[in-house]
């Protein structure tokens, strides 16, 4: 009697445990290899295959969201700290501690600059060993930091030891190697500037690593928002410090000194408002709020109806000063991004038109605009106030966007595996759509953009999803961009989305399998057109398929 064949179950169970228990990527790898080795027949051993790499899949996945998380706490904790402490050496101690977590990296520093001497030194190390590290003072333009102080800008390099852009001077030069760093990222803290503008540099933050390393867009822009926290919690700390010294000696002065004495308590009253309603802001995000309750709240503090509206000009929020929300029209393009590089330019809120307009900066990258309706000018107290409203919009609409795009992404597979493999169980997919919040029950609409259309559909799909205004889910696919929604003709966007796609266009095929699939996920991607003009989303041309 012949013994069974291998079988693939204890692989598969195998894989399960494995995930289970974090196991790194090469020990799932090994499962193919084991059950190969055992004799496992070629139809099981696929499956094991398939399996294989759907686990490398959720593991990535996982590894993901937990960097995120904590990304998040680190941030929740960083304002946290800032709002609890008054003390300079406690905010820079928790900036430079935050940094360090936030990044991953084996070490982070600040430093500041040195009015008298002209340079820069060491204020604050974390993970340091080295007492020569510690004690470099760098002149305006040398080494990394000097470049990154004389720019205003962030700079990022893999191996600081071999980079020719930056100046490399003995000293430095001793201190990094006696130090051990390698990867080093430095971004400018920015006064008076939405971050990448050009306001006063009153320190430099850095992440570095022992070992090579490449920063990520995604980690410069973070270390930026932290940036942009932190200078403003230095410069309250700094101006908190010098309104109780001139209290304290006016309290000393005789009655002649009561005008300046109330000018005082006026500046510090000004001062507590914009650092409340910091807070308050700040407390907006961690609460995962959106842009509207930012906008109701800047809105009521200021006094003046408020809209912030994206790069293309089109409304994310509009809000009255009792919190009541109206109808914006979308602003023009061209007026927007003037306005913005202005503000950009001068580190500070412009006036145009009879509006008060602030950039909304990550990095270089511009991500919205906050445009004041109101005639009479801004005082410096609401100016400053208005500004920072802007560095927490811009770190609101980051993280949202960070989290929107890891999400999306994830639900994008469902998109390709209902395109193109034909052998998938409808049930199990169908499974899988319910687990991700997208119901293949239900009717849907399919767009699909191609050369330049797909440039276009690509942000406008991330828009529609980031915003909330469609459900649904954007993936690539064999060169095309696809947007996948519900189309049951109950809701605005989706009849406004079909009304527009509804233009003459050329038939796209359907996806492979279309004709033999009628459960549920089943030809639920009927033909595609390309459109020409408005197309279903702003932003231009789309294909669309719709289906019902």
């Amino acid at each position: 009697m012949s013994e069974p064949l291998p079988s693939a179950a204890p692989h598969l169970r195998h894989l399960f445990d494995l995930l289970a228990d974090d196991a790194p990527a090469e020990a799932l790898g090994a499962v193919l290899s084991t059950a190969r080795a055992d004799g496992v027949p070629a139809g099981e051993l696929a499956e094991v295959e398939r399996a294989t790499a759907t686990a490398l899949r959720i593991r990535g996945a996982l590894r993901q969201h937990r960097r995120r998380e904590l990304q998040l706490t680190a941030l929740f904790d960083t304002a946290g700290d800032l709002a609890a402490s008054r003390d300079l050496d406690d905010v820079l101690k928790a900036i430079v501690r935050r940094a360090r977590m936030l990044l991953g990296t084996d070490t982070a520093y600040l430093t500041l600059p040195d009015e008298e001497a002209g340079d820069t030194y060491m204020r604050v190390t974390d993970g340091s060993v080295s007492l020569l590290f510690q004690r470099l003072r760098l002149e305006l333009g040398e080494g990394l930091g000097g470049l990154v102080a004389q720019t205003a800008s962030p700079y990022a390099t893999p191996d600081y030891r071999t980079d020719e852009r930056f100046h490399h001077t003995r000293n430095i030069n001793a201190g990094v190697l006696d130090e051990g760093l390698v990867a080093i990222l430095g971004v400018p803290l920015l006064l008076g500037s939405s971050r990448g503008g050009t306001g006063k540099v009153i320190g430099v933050l850095f992440a570095a690593d022992r070992a090579p390393r490449v920063f990520s867009p995604d980690e410069v822009a973070l270390l930026c928002s932290l940036a942009a926290h932190a200078a403003i919690a230095i410069d309250t700390a700094r101006a908190l410090a010098d309104t109780t010294s001139a209290l304290a000696e006016l309290a000393a002065a005789n009655a002649e000194l009561a005008e300046a004495n109330a000018s005082v308590r006026a500046h510090s009253a000004a001062m507590r408002r914009a650092e409340e309603s910091h807070d308050r802001l700040t407390d907006l995000v961690l609460r995962g709020r959106d842009v509207k309750d930012v906008a109701a709240a800047v809105a009521g503090l200021l006094g003046s109806p408020l809209t912030i509206h994206d790069p293309g000009g089109r409304p994310l929020a509009a809000v009255r000063p009792d919190g009541t929300g109206f109808a914006a029209d979308s602003m023009d393009a061209g007026w927007l991004a003037e306005a913005a590089e202005e503000s950009r330019t001068g580190a500070r809120a412009v006036r145009r038109d009879g509006r008060v307009v602030c950039a909304v900066l990550a990095g270089q990258e511009l991500l919205a605009g906050l445009v004041l309706h109101r005639s009479r000018p801004l005082d410096d107290s609401d100016r400053r106030l208005f500004e920072r409203s802007s560095v927490v919009t811009g770190l609101l609409l980051l993280l949202r966007r960070t989290v929107a795009e890891t999400e999306n992404r994830i639900r994008g597979e469902l998109i390709t595996d209902l395109l193109t493999d034909t052998g998938r169980d409808p049930a199990g997919l169908a499974e899988r759509g319910r687990r991700l919040g997208i119901d293949l029950d239900r009717p849907h609409l399919l767009l699909v953009a191609e050369t330049g259309a797909r440039e276009r559909l690509a942000p406008a799909a991330m828009r529609y999803l980031f915003g909330g205004e469609i459900h649904g889910v954007s993936a690539e696919h064999a060169g095309a961009v696809v947007l996948l929604i519900e189309a049951d003709g109950s809701g605005p966007a989706a009849g406004a989305v079909a009304r527009s796609a509804a233009a003459p266009a050329r038939p796209a095929g359907p996806g492979p399998g279309h004709r033999r699939r009628h459960g549920p996920g089943r030809g639920r991607a009927g033909a595609g057109r390309r459109v020409r003009g408005g197309g279903a989303l702003p932003a231009g041309d789309a294909g669309a398929g719709a289906h019902g």
